[in-house]
């Protein structure tokens, strides 16, 4: 009877996770850049039994299992619709592809949220993400404003245009847009950006990638698949509640008839 009840303790822990997960997505519907995640589930497997017939060797073990337990965070990481803003720093890219930041520690890493900053430094002044993140260019290097800069243009593959009221260009840069072999591999990494894994594979230059100007690139998540998502899982919460339910009944009457 122990094991009916840890079984569904499983259900109703893992069930409670994909709840929280499904309330981030609500939550971040209107967040730029945000990517929609889907909590997979797989059965237990923590019990070693030994296989039918004379020859039970280690090798021959059977592993079986009872309850769930969380499989994987899936991303869906389609392009979402994109809102125009006409502002010079607002930047989103068409098909797919991620620009790339400079976190505090120094490490690269992914994102479509493409509302840009300046920030005005010591030694110069750098085009920066909302969460002061440095923007790269493909070399992985920080993207500079040279001094005296009044506009930025763009052309579609990237390449930006330091120029004067007069036209007068005073540099170029161009934004690093790179994908991987496996996005679903990718790392979460905290405001809507991702850290590359083995998982990932090799980053290379995304090719298909086309540069908006002053538009972003809202969430992909659909409040209508989360609605129906959420009242999937509060039935198989309520489902795995009742199990437990039975199961602690069923224990007791156990142990009234012990007496």
């Amino acid at each position: 009877m122990y094991l009916a009840m840890s079984i569904a303790a499983s259900g109703l822990r893992n069930q409670q996770t994909r709840i929280d997960s499904i309330a981030n997505n609500v939550a971040n519907a209107n967040t730029v850049g945000f990517k929609n995640a889907r909590l997979d589930f797989k059965d237990s497997l923590y019990t070693v039994g030994l296989t039918p017939g004379p020859n039970r060797t280690v090798d021959g073990n059977l592993k079986k299992g009872h309850g769930l337990m969380t499989n994987a965070v899936t991303r869906d990481f389609k392009q979402a619709h994109f809102e125009r803003t006409e502002r010079e720093l607002d930047f989103a890219i068409e098909n797919e592809g991620f620009f790339a930041f400079q976190n505090a520690v120094g490490e690269v890493v992914y994102g479509r949220n493409g509302v840009f900053n300046l920030s005005v430094e010591a030694d110069g002044t750098y085009i920066v993400n909302g969460e002061g993140l440095y923007v790269l260019d493909e070399n992985e290097n920080r993207i500079q404003i040279p001094l005296g800069t009044n506009k930025i243009e763009y052309d579609t593959d990237g390449t930006l245009r330091f120029v004067t009221y007069d036209s007068v260009e005073l540099g170029r840069a161009t934004l690093g847009m790179f994908t991987f072999r496996n996005l679903k591999g990718l790392a979460a990494a905290g405001s809507t950006t991702f850290s590359a894994t083995p998982a990932a594979g090799e980053r290379r230059l995304a090719e298909n990638a086309i540069l908006r100007q002053g538009v972003i690139e809202g969430s992909n998540v659909k409040l209508a698949d989360e609605m129906a998502r959420l009242i999937r899982t509060q039935r198989a919460f309520q489902l795995a509640s009742r199990a437990l339910s039975t199961a602690d009944q069923m224990e007791g009457i156990a142990n009234q008839m012990r007496r």
